[in-house]
């Protein structure tokens, strides 16, 4: 603590200073998230699915392990097997899903249809837990579907993207239950230690699936670098990012870093692997995004 009375000049710098660094923040970590769908096309054609996010997975566990060492005192048996089975739920499954949709359609598939996350979150809530949905929720819920079914209508390139998008969608319901999930069963440990956890967990059980489905041939050096950027920025340090925004500033509005990830995703696919955004994925886009900022405003 200063020995220096603060004066009120001094305060409304620090205050500025505040403003300023929070906007940077999301947008930066909006940015992170973006690019792990540029990194996940890069490197799943040459990891597969499988081996792809048991590797991510390391390297983020990783990185958080010291967090979870820093709840030791805490954390109970239950615990352990909670977090477990919601490792499973919100990272395991929806990662293999992003992966292998990500072998099949640009990394602006995945990147859009990630921006249901927040919608299926509501809707778990309304039909698992009795929370209210309210009418304008639920209008955002019925538009993002239809994003998504415009999403899944669309080709690039001559491909059908359908099962690449219906995919994402199914990934971004997994984050949606267990988002609601870890609310409810581990709420009582810190949050950043829940996030490390849940990581680990999941490393545990993609352990096995990666080493029976390891690929024969010599992976080449740009996919391990995708990797390891994946796990490590994107994975590791981009969760402890987040969880330092929710401290600071509450999770709703460190919430708002998601609504960036779309844009991000398609902007680093066309700058780094030249793959155009459509006129379908465009349409989708604005109407999955437009709905989630929709269902977030609040009356006056």
């Amino acid at each position: 603590m200063s020995s220096v009375a603060e004066t009120p000049a001094d305060s409304l710098v620090a205050t500025g200073a505040r403003d300023w660094r929070t906007p940077a923040e999301l947008v930066a970590l909006g940015a992170i998230w973006g690019g792990s769908f540029l990194f996940m096309r890069v490197a799943a054609k040459d990891f597969g699915p499988f081996p792809m996010v048991a590797t991510r997975l390391a390297f983020g566990s990783a990185i958080l392990l010291p967090l979870l060492w820093r709840a030791r005192s805490v954390i109970r048996v239950a615990h352990l097997w909670k977090m477990l089975a919601l490792g499973a739920l919100s990272a395991a499954i929806p990662f293999t899903l992003f992966a292998w949709g990500a072998e099949r359609a640009p990394a602006g598939i995945g990147a859009i249809a990630n921006s249901m996350t927040v919608l299926f979150a509501a809707l778990v809530a309304f039909i698992g837990f009795g929370e209210k949905i309210g009418t304008r929720k639920a209008i955002a819920l019925v538009a993002g579907f239809v994003g998504v079914v415009i999403l899944a209508s669309g080709r690039t390139a001559g491909e059908n993207v359908a099962p690449a998008a219906l995919a994402g969608a199914a990934a971004s319901f997994c984050y949606g239950l267990a988002a609601n999930l870890i609310k409810r069963y581990l709420s009582d440990i810190a949050p950043t230690a829940v996030a490390a956890g849940c990581l680990l967990g999941a490393t545990l059980l993609m352990a096995p699936l990666a080493v029976f489905t390891w690929p024969e041939a010599p992976i080449p050096a740009t996919s391990w670098v995708a990797v390891v950027a994946l796990g490590v920025l994107s994975t590791g340090l981009a969760y402890a990012f987040y969880f330092r925004l929710i401290q600071r500033i509450g999770a709703p509005r460190a919430a708002t870093a998601t609504y960036l990830v779309p844009l991000f995703g398609v902007g680093w696919a066309w700058m780094f692997l030249g793959e155009a955004l459509t006129p379908t994925m465009a349409l989708a886009g604005a109407i999955i995004l437009g709905s989630v900022i929709f269902s977030q405003k609040r009356k006056a």
